[in-house]
């Protein structure tokens, strides 16, 4: 009984992470626009975000400043985009492990929502100014002072930042 309980347990929570597609946004990035599905990055980062704030020792040091983010120049957000998607996927969630089964799912289903973000914004043409390879730069040279675990779990923590500049850019118009 107590075998059954546990896996109907289990499924609620995967069925809670791996739910229908909610309502897509279309964000207008420069020239260019791409579909983002924010609740479903909302609902896939709110299973995760309590283990990766908790795991998260390095409390003085920020990767993604919000200053940094509204920072971005006009014409830019395209590019800024494109390498901040490049970021998550190939240096954070390519690195980011957790203990719990269900964590580990959403964290992959938040990655895969990301890949495909951002194969629709490699669609687009975006030209990067030396200002914004300067700012990805800073978060990647901020992300390599610490260990590969700190490092993930800081910018898995500092998601909201992103999910909040992206919901931002859906509202532009």
């Amino acid at each position: 009984m107590e075998t059954l309980l546990g896996c109907s347990a289990c499924l609620l929570l995967l069925l809670s992470c791996l739910s229908a597609p909610s309502e897509s946004r279309t964000l207008h990035v420069d020239s260019c626009s791409v579909t983002v599905h924010i609740h479903e990055l909302r609902r896939y980062y709110s299973h995760i975000r309590s283990h990766a704030i908790s795991g998260d020792s390095e409390i003085g040091v920020r990767l993604l400043d919000r200053s940094l983010i509204k920072g971005v120049q006009e014409g830019q957000t395209c590019c800024f985009m494109r390498l901040l998607l490049r970021f998550y996927v190939e240096r954070v969630f390519s690195n980011y492990v957790s203990s719990q089964p269900q964590q580990q799912r959403c964290s992959s289903a938040l990655a895969n929502a990301f890949v495909s973000i951002r194969r629709d914004i490699h669609k687009c043409h975006c030209n990067c100014g030396e200002e914004t390879q300067r700012t990805i730069d800073s978060v990647h040279a901020e992300f390599n002072k610490l260990q590969i675990q700190q490092a993930t779990q800081k910018a898995v923590g500092e998601l909201d930042t992103v999910l909040n500049w992206l919901e931002g850019l859906g509202q532009k118009r």
